[in-house]
């Protein structure tokens, strides 16, 4: 998959501009903002190491967890959300002129993650919870399957909400902080979602109450130390104004583990990572002494079958900048072996 079939390259300048705009208003809101403790182990020491869009980046001691610190308070986010110029050129531009295209090469690859955990974990469908449920075209892709017996989306934005209701969905018009489920959950999904919260470890605590016992829970965000990441650094498209936590494999179980869950697993079945990284070497953001002789000898083959195998050997490896965690909630007698 190439990054301009999700995110076409005619319409980039116009979200830079949005971009931009919104991050001003973020920054005119500083003297706001708060310090934090490790998001993923609540840890007090760390080390500085850049600042981006005005955001200063720490890495934590203990956990490697990149994150920002000082950050916007809750308040501050949600009113930030509300505003952005960013979110609704997103809405009105990319998303309409790239949803089929998401559709195939996005969502229906993310409903056979979720069919295949549930496969590998001897689990039947049950109720899905979709946490950030967007334009609702996973949900809508999922009730089409009848793999589930209901399908409920969580989105607090009232235009993406409505959204969803017109595809049929039923969408809780909430922030997961103000729901509480009419029943558990056999499996809740939050795609992109946890690098966004001022909490994560709140997040965590909910997802722990909100799944039945012996139920699962899928999680992708960035990895910080995948390929893409490591290799641009405050360059990755990664890191920008709107994530907050930047977790790594070890650290991101970390945090679900310190909650209750059991039987982590994490990998890392990111596509986008040697695309990216092209596209930073094509606009100078980063050279040959950067990147090193080997991964610059790849890039400049410009040999579509090299770069798909070296995609799928950062998959393999659990290298990819993009990752996803699977968890279960212990059985409700405490047992904890495998379903």
């Amino acid at each position: 998959m190439k990054v301009d079939a999700i995110r076409p390259d005619r319409l980039m300048a116009g979200q830079r501009e949005a971009m931009a705009r919104d991050i001003a208003m973020l920054s005119s809101w500083r003297d706001g903002f708060v310090e934090v403790a490790c998001p993923a182990c609540d840890g007090q020491g760390r080390i500085d190491l850049y600042a981006k869009y005005g955001l200063q980046h720490h890495r934590c001691a203990d956990c490697g967890t990149q994150y920002i610190s000082p950050r916007p308070t809750d308040e501050m986010l949600g009113r930030f959300y509300a505003l952005s110029e960013n979110y609704a050129y997103w809405a009105a531009h990319i998303y309409p002129a790239s949803a089929e295209t998401r559709r195939v090469q996005v969502f229906r690859p993310r409903l056979e993650l979720v069919r295949r955990v549930l496969a590998d974990r001897g689990r039947k469908g049950g109720t899905l919870v979709e946490v950030g449920a967007g334009y609702g075209i996973l949900l809508e892709e999922a009730a089409a399957t009848g793999l589930f017996d209901r399908c409920i989306g969580l989105e607090p934005s009232p235009r993406l909400a409505e959204i969803c209701r017109d595809r049929g969905i039923e969408v809780i018009e909430r922030p997961y902080e103000t729901t509480e489920l009419d029943q558990p959950a056999d499996i809740i999904v939050a795609f992109e979602v946890i690098e966004h919260l001022f909490r994560p470890a709140d997040f965590t605590a909910w997802l722990f109450r909100s799944v039945r016992p012996g139920g699962l829970i899928l999680l992708t965000c960035p990895n910080i130390s995948g390929f893409d990441t490591l290799l641009l650094g405050h360059h990755s498209t990664a890191v920008d104004h709107q994530h907050l936590n930047y977790f790594t494999p070890t650290s991101i179980a970390r945090l679900l583990e310190r909650f209750g869950f059991i039987d982590v697993t994490v990998t890392t079945p990111g596509r986008l990572d040697v695309d990216l990284v092209r596209r930073a070497w094509r606009e100078g953001l980063v050279d040959e002494a950067t990147l090193g002789p080997f991964v610059a000898h790849v890039l400049a083959t410009g040999d579509d079958a090299l770069d798909q195998h070296l995609q799928q050997f950062l998959q393999q490896a659990s290298l990819s900048s993009h990752m996803m965690a699977v968890a279960r909630r212990p059985d409700a007698a405490g047992a904890e072996t495998a379903p």
